[in-house]
């Protein structure tokens, strides 16, 4: 008998649209899901918008309280789809009072209070999911394959980058993403992060790392209100000062022995979700790049050597995780197929009550990582992860 799971989703802009999706399409796509999202209620500040989103989105109801919505005995899952600095307070009211937590990344906006969410799901007892998506990419399990069949070898490379370009105009607004009480840190905690969890997936755990950033238009003018992108705004007038980094680069020492490269960055003119790394090893190569999802490059040295060079691999075969799910061979999935895949990862954990992964502790393993980072800026030199 298939589980059905009420959701009550707090946020209704990128991230809330994102995974309205992924509920609304989970059961075409995936016919085995043991378990069926509900979705009962959205929530949101703006009773207009909220209203709006509820029924552009097919959510039965609204609620502008999130503190409202917990208490609600027709919610088994929440999730957290809003910025960084009310993940904290919410997840532990959640866990609380029984609900499953979903929450988007980064986990919070410091190990702090990273931890005292996952001290707070782990007492409840509690399933738990952190939103790292880019896991669901048909591609990136693909390269967890390769790495786990030993066909790369020992491994002595990782490097990643994350480009964007939608800050570089010195006139965009100042939005709540450079605002540091609201989202943490600039492109740190909301592009590497990404880059951060596909290390941990692919290679393991960081032990050192060093790092520098650079905040390069330090005041801009104060918006109006956001549109429903969450980027795109209109001028209010006055300025502001960016209180986060606008691009940051640091490198890294692995567990096993690797090293790694990591840089993100908003002022990539040219790049708009370049989100792209390379693994090297004993036996070969990995490459992959976000706005090239649906294929991975593939290079062995064990090829004969007439014949060696970077092959690309379309992962879109039955064969190739996730992708079975969609569609035949050869027609490439999209940014919002990972969300409705992360999804449904969670509603088969939840229906055989088990974790789901990524978890809140890998959330607080890349927490780790961010805040050592930063401390390592402050420093100026080599600083040793410690979560």
């Amino acid at each position: 008998m298939v589980k059905e799971v009420n959701v009550g989703l707090i946020g209704y802009s990128f991230m809330g649209k994102a995974h309205s999706r992924a509920y609304k399409e989970i059961s075409m796509f995936y016919p085995d899901v043991k378990a069926v999202p509900v979705m009962k209620v959205i929530c949101g500040r703006s009773e207009e918008a909220v209203k709006t989103a509820a029924s552009r989105y097919g959510w039965e109801g609204y609620e502008t309280s999130w503190e409202k919505l917990l208490q609600r005995d027709d919610i088994d899952l929440v999730d957290i789809s809003v910025p960084g600095n009310l993940h904290q307070e919410i997840a532990v009211v959640a866990a609380e009072v029984g609900k499953d937590v979903f929450c988007e990344k980064p986990l919070a906006n410091s190990l702090k209070d990273a931890k005292i969410m996952l001290k707070a799901v782990q007492k409840a007892g509690v399933k738990h999911m952190v939103g790292f998506n880019y896991r669901t990419v048909p591609a990136i399990a693909l390269a967890k394959r390769i790495i786990d069949e030993g066909k790369v070898g020992e491994i002595y490379h990782f490097r990643a980058v994350y480009l964007q370009d939608w800050i570089v105009d010195p006139d965009f607004p100042l939005v709540w993403r450079l605002d540091k009480e609201v989202t943490g840190s600039g492109p740190l905690g909301d592009l590497a992060a990404h880059s951060i969890d596909i290390a941990h997936h692919l290679m393991g755990d960081i032990d050192e790392v060093v790092g520098m950033e650079e905040t390069f238009i330090k005041e801009r003018p104060l918006p109006a209100a956001a549109k429903e992108a969450g980027l795109a705004v209109e001028v209010a007038g006055g300025r502001g000062e960016v209180t986060v980094e606008d691009a940051v680069l640091f490198l890294a020492r692995f567990k096993n022995g690797a090293l790694g490269s990591f840089e993100a960055t908003r002022f990539a003119s040219g790049r708009k979700n370049f989100n792209g790394f390379e693994i090297n090893g004993s036996k070969g190569s990995i490459a992959f790049n976000f706005q090239d999802m649906n294929k991975l490059l593939y290079f062995s040295r064990e090829d004969e050597s007439h014949v060696q060079g970077f092959r690309t691999i379309l992962a879109t075969e039955s064969e190739h995780k996730y992708a079975g799910a969609w569609w035949p061979p050869g027609h490439i999935i999209g940014y919002g197929e990972t969300f409705v895949n992360e999804v449904y990862e969670l509603m088969q954990a939840i229906a055989e009550d088990r974790q789901p992964s990524p978890d809140f502790t890998d959330g607080v393993k890349c927490q780790a990582v961010l805040e050592t980072v930063s401390k390592s800026i402050a420093k100026k030199n080599w600083v040793k992860v410690k979560s």
